[in-house]
C-alpha cells in the first residue's frame, strides 16, 4: 500500500517560534501571517505517514479526548485527524491552534503501538497549543484521557529535532510491541518561503 504524501506549511513570514505541529510526521504550524487570508492546513513534515489503521484496530479501545502536560502548562481537547484528499496528513485548522489532534491512522494511546498527537506551535492567530513543547524534559508526565474516562499516563523518554526532508517515518510510525506516544510539532529556522524546516518529536512510553 502506498504511503500518504506530505506538504510543507506555507506561512507568509517567519517568526522566531520554535515549533509547528503535532505528534505523526505531520504537525502543522504556521507563523502568524501578514494578511487575514486563511491558512492552508498542510502537515509540518515532508515525510510520509503510514496508512490509517483499520477500523477493527481502533474499536478495541475508547478514543482519546484530552491530553495534558503539566510541566509546560498544556491541557487540550483532542480532535480527530485523518488524511486529506491529496493524501497528506490533516492538522488542526489555524483557528483551533490551541487544540491538539490525534492521528487516527496511528494507535490509540495506551494500546500496543505508537500513538501520534499533533499540535501547532504558532498560527496567524498567535501562540498555539505546543508553543512550549521545546521546553519539555525527559521524565516529564503526559496524560491522555479517553472517552471512557480512563487516564493513560506516559513518561517522556526522549526528544529530537529532525529535518522535514529526512523525517524518520518508520521509527515514528513503525510497528512496535510497546505502548508509546509521539508528540510532533515544528521546530528550527524558517526557509526563504517562511516554511519551518524541522520537526520536534517527543517520545514517551506508557507507565507500567
Amino acid at each position: 500500500m502506498s504511503r500518504p504524501r506530505h506538504r510543507t506549511a506555507r506561512p507568509a513570514r517567519a517568526l522566531t517560534a520554535a515549533v509547528c505541529l503535532v505528534l505523526a510526521a505531520v504537525a502543522g504550524c504556521s507563523a502568524p501571517q501578514r494578511t487575514a487570508a486563511p491558512d492552508p492546513a498542510p502537515p509540518a513534515s515532508t515525510a510520509s505517514a503510514p496508512a490509517p489503521a483499520s477500523p477493527d484496530r481502533r474499536r478495541t479501545a475508547a478514543e482519546p479526548v484530552q491530553v495534558a502536560i503539566p510541566s509546560i502548562g498544556v491541557r487540550s481537547a483532542l480532535m480527530r485527524l485523518g488524511l486529506q484528499p491529496d493524501g497528506t496528513v490533516e492538522v488542526p485548522p489555524a483557528e483551533k491552534g490551541m487544540t491538539a489532534g490525534w492521528y487516527t491512522g496511528a494507535a490509540v494511546p495506551g494500546e500496543l503501538g505508537a500513538a501520534v498527537i499533533i499540535g501547532h506551535n504558532e498560527t496567524r492567530f498567535g501562540r498555539a497549543v505546543f508553543h512550549d513543547l521545546r521546553d519539555i524534559r525527559r521524565g516529564a508526565d503526559i496524560t491522555v484521557r479517553d472517552a471512557a474516562g480512563t487516564a493513560h499516563r506516559f513518561t517522556v523518554t526522549a526528544t529530537e529535532t529532525v529535518s522535514k526532508k529526512a523525517f524518520p517515518t518508520e521509527r515514528v510510525y513503525g510497528a512496535t510491541d510497546d505502548r508509546v506516544l509521539r508528540l510532533i510539532t515544528c521546530d528550527g529556522a524558517f526557509d526563504d518561503e517562511g516554511h519551518p524546516v524541522d520537526n520536534l518529536i517527543v517520545h514517551a512510553a506508557l507507565r507500567p
